[in-house]
């Protein structure tokens, strides 16, 4: 119609159209076009009044034109903005999805269908593939189609939620079921060899009856299949029971389960095998070398790792340790460090390129075999360091300081980079400390790349002049870093566009210099803050969110709004009457009543949905919003959380031991977990290792590797009789338990002593195993250790529970045992010694040399110590940084807690602006007789992240007004305290009700 239009008005009014009717409609059209990506259900609507043709013309140019506009007459559409914004609105993505199932088969030939159907689901992350719209895909396809279309969804089965996998199974169950030609009665299955290739992976949704149903040859047929190996090895989700069942089958369909060409055909189905009568230790190193798939299965690895000691134990039969250890695959994790200690140093040497491609290493494991292997190969060089693998983290802080600088510097370039964050803080600053004291430091800094930058120290980056944006590129930066290095680069007339595409400079941004970006700077730059939101903080975040409000004038993302204050924050801003002038649908959804009523709705909040108050939940959220998988997805960890413990609770616990940082379980979880892992082993454990045990359940390295965190339910008297051979295997996921309380843990170091002997004995890698335990030793019991080396020490200093008196234990042994003073302490040293730096006295904290203590500032942020140690630190910082009134914000963040040892003289003194760049920790550990110095407007420019770190002790100091601050900062607010209450006041002024006179 507009293009009719336009063509009638261009014959007889050329001028006044084209300058004047033109504009106008030009504009109206691309207002609807944006308007429709912003209304998905209006879009859903026009959709549906499009013909079949139309659909096919609006695919073509979805999906198949490589043009990037479109011409209608002089209307110019972009295609290429279009075709993003549609794909990565939530609303706009779900409409595609729904239009294209209800058109395209009834459109388009159900292969030109399916070949649209599987772009749309690669565009929409196969979210809104759900059972309801599931039920509704066609069961009548041909057979071509029905094959095309179940292979699309094979594809995407690592995409789809468990309950769309099973749906789907469902979908493709009924399809096979109606075309299986024979008659089907009780005794026979549909599941035939061809049926099975057709399932693949959604083969794990078969019932066990049915499996146990399916025909000997039909099963011999589909293992004979070049594919079925490929198809099996993809099935990593199968649970024990199905794969059992599975296995039977095929034995009972004429294979030789012996056989060891068999036995490669099975894929995850091997990972449950149980027939080990008999076999000999050639076949059983054969089979460790098919295991090492098994660690992709989800959960049961406490079966795998049992299967893997069975195969082990054949595969050493007759034969040395020595003589096998290359062939053992990656079951060499389950020896013992008595085992590993026993290995000769040729063997080590002989064995590396087995050993390098081994994960699940232990530390301690990892300490004695790069400690053999180093001993054949005597020099440390890049070439040997190259051959370890994961084993370089067992080298010693020291070797790799006595290193030639060039090879080292080879050395953090090559494949040892990924195993950075592997190494210790000692390790890392012995490296980074020996490349920046043996060359040129613009040199040194040059060479660092990835990670290891990160432990550049900021003093020395001052020093450096030359730096430019392409010398960052490559580069992992901590903020305090990014912080002096955006500014620094700014001031060089570095355009913004240029430092934003840095990803890791934009951990440096200010609230300033987002504020100070002209409106279409920021939003031509916005797109990069979007694809890196990951490396910001809460408070860039919300810095961000306020300047987009002010200058964009398109609906604000959610992720950006769930960190602004309240409605009720943002009605008494200034300048600011109604929630219509955010101009956002979400807003209006949240809080004008408008109910929350399908799944739309539920798109358009996105993952603000996990932050609703249970108000709206319970009185704005309609049954079919609360349907939607978004919504079903965070239930179920609620309604699940009582009765998933008890069906699966390897898995389970699994995915909770990988949650990195996580708090642990909620204790009845875990007891759920404890309760089922005992009773269904009951049977199964050991024998009694002494005479004062028989009849108590000790626990068995079945269960303890099932249990993790779940160890903690088990008594004093139950770990004190943990088997010999028990404990020496799994000392260290004992040790990772972090809730044993003290009665436990000594009942382990006590075990621990009669396992290893007298402590005068252990070495650095028992010590390093245990984890937890060791703070169970007391004073006389750190003074029999050796404590000589550093990376002893930086183990110990993981531990955060440690008493002053067993901290200065540990400090004046490692100094008597190294032959060192604190005056001697080298950089690597204090990055080792972590949390035992707190045992200092202020005397010996003067005594530090300041330039071994600038370079790992850094490194000690995170100390907790007593307030007057942090004074002494703040004063230590001064030699480094210059007096406390003059620090800015990278200094700040860069001293981490040590920033709550200032007076409050020097905290009152502050900048305002400076609050922000607190850490967190700090923060929290600033006295409250100190905190309440701060000013209200200090405490509002906190932001939301420090202000939530303000302690219930900390707030009984401050007043009223100070409270309304870190009430503000709390909620974001962009204002100060006055207009707040100024604001405030008029808006109550102007909503206060008019008495009714009763």
């Amino acid at each position: 119609v507009w293009y009719i239009l336009h063509r009638a008005f261009l014959k007889t009014h050329k001028f006044v159209y084209r300058y004047i009717i033109f504009p106008i409609l030009q504009v109206s059209i691309k207002n609807y076009l944006e308007n429709l990506l912003y209304q998905p259900k209006q879009l859903l609507s026009e959709f549906r009044q499009i013909d079949h043709q139309q659909f096919q013309t609006a695919m073509k140019y979805l999906f198949s034109s490589k043009k990037d506009h479109l011409e209608l007459g002089n209307i110019i559409l972009d295609l290429d903005g279009i075709r993003e914004r549609i794909f990565q609105s939530p609303g706009g993505n779900r409409t595609l999805f729904l239009i294209t199932l209800e058109k395209c088969f009834p459109a388009l030939s159900s292969m030109e269908c399916i070949d649209i159907l599987s772009k749309v689901l690669r565009v929409s992350s196969m979210s809104y593939l759900q059972p309801d719209v599931i039920g509704i895909l066609p069961r009548d396809l041909q057979e071509d189609a029905f094959r095309n279309l179940s292979a699309v969804f094979k594809d995407y089965y690592d995409k789809t939620t468990a309950n769309a996998q099973r749906a789907l199974y469902e979908w493709m169950m009924q399809i096979l079921q109606k075309s299986y030609n024979t008659k089907l009665d009780d005794s026979t299955s549909w599941v035939s060899a061809e049926n099975l290739w057709i399932l693949g992976r959604y083969m794990v949704h078969l019932p066990l009856e049915e499996i146990m149903k399916i025909s000997p040859n039909e099963m011999r047929l589909f293992i004979s299949y070049d594919n079925a190996t490929k198809q099996l090895d993809t099935v990593y989700d199968i649970t024990p029971d199905i794969a059992q069942a599975f296995l039977e089958r095929i034995s009972s369909s004429g294979f030789d389960m012996r056989n060891t060409s068999t036995l490669y055909r099975l894929g995850f189905l091997f990972c449950f095998y149980n027939d080990m009568e008999q076999m000999d230790a050639g076949v059983a190193q054969v089979l460790l070398h098919q295991m090492i798939k098994c660690n992709q299965l989800r959960g049961f690895q406490a079966d795998v790792q049992k299967l893997k000691t069975q195969l082990l134990d054949i595969a050493m039969q007759n034969q040395t340790l020595n003589d096998t250890l290359g062939t053992l695959s990656d079951a060499v994790v389950g020896l013992t460090s008595s085992q590993l200690e026993s290995l000769s140093p040729e063997a080590v040497h002989n064995a590396i390129s087995t050993l390098n491609q081994v994960s699940g290493w232990a530390k301690s494991q990892i300490m004695i075999l790069s400690s053999k292997y180093l001993m054949y190969e005597k020099v440390l060089s890049f070439y040997n360091i190259s051959q370890m693998g994961a084993l370089v983290t067992g080298i010693s802080t020291r070797s790799f300081h006595s290193m030639n600088p060039k090879e080292l510097s080879q050395v953090i370039r090559g494949t040892v980079s990924q195993y950075t964050s592997d190494f210790s803080p000692a390790q890392q600053q012995g490296i980074l400390s020996k490349m920046i004291a043996s060359t040129e430091l613009s040199s040194a800094i040059t060479d660092i790349q990835g990670a290891f930058f990160k432990e550049v120290s900021l003093s020395d980056l001052w020093k450096e002049t030359g730096f430019n944006s392409s010398l960052v590129k490559e580069k992992e930066l901590r903020q305090s870093q990014a912080l002096f290095l955006y500014e620094f680069l700014s001031k060089k007339s570095t355009a913004p566009a240029e430092l934003l595409s840095i990803g890791q400079l934009m951990k440096g941004v200010t609230c300033q210099q987002i504020e100070m970006m002209s409106a279409d700077s920021f939003l031509t730059n916005f797109r990069l803050f979007e694809k890196n939101l990951h490396l910001l903080s809460p408070y860039q975040v919300n810095c961000l969110a306020w300047k987009f409000w002010r200058v964009s004038n398109t609906s604000i993302p959610p992720f950006l709004l769930s960190v602004l204050p309240s409605l009720n924050k943002i009605r008494i801003m200034p300048g600011v009457n109604s929630a219509s002038e955010l101009n956002t649908s979400v807003l209006a959804s949240l809080f004008q009543n408008v109910s929350i009523g399908d799944e739309y709705d539920v798109d358009v909040l996105g993952n603000l949905i996990c932050h609703l108050p249970p108000a709206i939940i319970r009185g704005w959220i309609t049954p079919r919003a609360m349907a939607v998988h978004s919504f079903q997805r965070e239930s179920k960890n609620v309604f699940c959380i009582l009765s998933l413990p008890y069906k699966f609770p390897d898995i389970i616990l699994q995915i909770a031991s990988k949650v990195r940082g996580a708090a642990p379980p909620a204790e009845e979880f875990l007891f759920a977990i404890f309760e089922s892992v005992r009773n269904s082993s009951a049977s199964s454990r050991p024998s009694a290792p002494r005479a004062d045990c028989v009849g108590v359940a000790a626990p068995s390295s079945d269960e303890i590797i099932k249990l993790a965190e779940a160890n903690v339910f088990w008594s004093v008297q139950e770990l004190e009789c943990i088997g010999t051979d028990t404990f020496a295997r799994n000392v260290e996921a004992l040790g990772a338990v972090r809730g044993f309380n003290r009665s436990q843990l000594i009942a382990l170091k006590e075990r621990a002593k009669q396992v290893w002997g007298p402590l005068s004995s252990w070495r650095s890698y028992h010590i390093v195993s245990l984890g937890h335990i060791v703070l169970a030793l007391n004073g006389t019991e750190i003074g029999e250790l050796d404590l000589s080396s550093i990376d002893t020490l930086a183990a110990l200093s993981q531990q955060k529970e440690w008493t002053h008196v067993q901290a200065k234990s540990i400090l004046q042994e490692y100094l008597e045992d190294s032959g060192q003073s604190i005056h001697t302490l080298k950089s690597f040293d204090l990055a080792g010694l972590g949390a035992i730096l707190c045992a200092l006295n202020a005397t010996e904290i003067a005594s530090i040399k300041t330039g071994e203590f600038s370079a790992v500032v850094a490194r000690i942020v995170s100390l907790q110590c007593s307030t007057s140690i942090l004074e002494e630190f703040k004063k230590k910082a001064e030699s480094v940084f210059g007096i406390a009134a003059r620090w800015n914000m990278s200094v700040i963040h860069d001293i981490g807690t040590i920033a709550a040892g200032l007076s409050e003289e020097e905290l009152k003194a502050l900048d305002k602006e400076l609050m922000p760049y607190f850490q967190p920790a700090a923060i929290k550990h600033i006295p409250g007789e100190i905190f309440k110095e701060l000013s209200p407007e200090q405490i509002a420019n906190l932001g939301p992240e420090n202000a939530a770190m303000v302690t219930e002790s900390q707030r009984q100091h401050l007043n009223e007004l100070q409270l309304q601050s870190l009430h503000l900062a709390l909620d974001g607010a962009r204002m100060s305290v006055q207009e707040a209450q100024i604001s405030e006041s008029t808006t109550q002024t102007m909503h206060t009700p008019v008495s009714n006179g009763k």
